[in-house]
């Protein structure tokens, strides 16, 4: 899958069964050793459970389930 795929595509949280929103071109989180996506960075409004930095989500991508056309799928364990 391309970068630019990315963008665009709803974040669903399959445990709270909630949309968190949509995915910008430039909200990811990358390994500048390593060239991988360490997380995905989403524009925070009402986010419980969630770790906050200075106003955005963090997702790390271990918690990334799925990836489909339309939307990116996420598991967030309740003690995080």
């Amino acid at each position: 899958m391309k970068l630019s795929e990315l963008g665009g595509k709803e974040i669903v949280d399959v445990k709270r069964a909630e949309r968190l929103g949509v995915l910008g071109q430039t909200d990811l989180e990358i390994n500048e050793s390593t060239g991988q996506i360490e997380a995905l960075i989403i524009p925070a409004l009402k986010w419980f459970g969630l770790k906050k930095q200075g106003g955005e989500v963090r997702v790390p991508w271990r918690h990334i389930k799925k990836i489909g056309n339309d939307m990116i799928i996420i598991d967030i364990p309740e003690n995080e």
